[in-house]
């Protein structure tokens, strides 16, 4: 029951998050168009992208699942975005460059001494 309540109060508190930066967002914009937002549309449109989250967070974890993982990876977010050719673009350079820095970053800890090492 406690865990429930507590479940309940971090949605809250990430819908309150999602709001406020839906509403920033949609404040900057509006100002540069003249138009004005009412908190009803800023509502909707919270609500609408708080369902697409839902979405695909349930979308990963089945992605995961079916891969007999327990935990999501790149590959999992790569085939949510297969039907958007500019999203996948975007995410697999991304990755690209995550595991690019991954290596560099490993080259750099493991020095010059455990490469003679290897070599050797």
């Amino acid at each position: 029951m406690a865990q429930d309540a507590d479940s309940a109060t971090t949605e809250e508190r990430l819908k309150s998050a999602l709001w406020y930066s839906i509403g920033r967002i949609v404040d900057e914009d509006s100002l540069g168009l003249k138009v004005n937002a009412t908190p009803q549309f800023i509502a909707a449109l919270m609500e609408m992208t708080w369902a697409q989250i839902e979405n695909v967070a349930k979308d990963l974890e089945c992605f995961a699942r079916h891969g007999h993982r327990h935990s999501i990876n790149v590959s999992d977010v790569l085939l949510l975005a297969r039907r958007n050719e500019g999203l996948e673009t975007v995410l697999k350079q991304y990755a690209e460059e995550l595991q690019a820095a991954r290596v560099t970053a490993s080259d750099a800890r493991s020095g010059p001494m455990s490469k003679r090492t290897r070599t050797q």
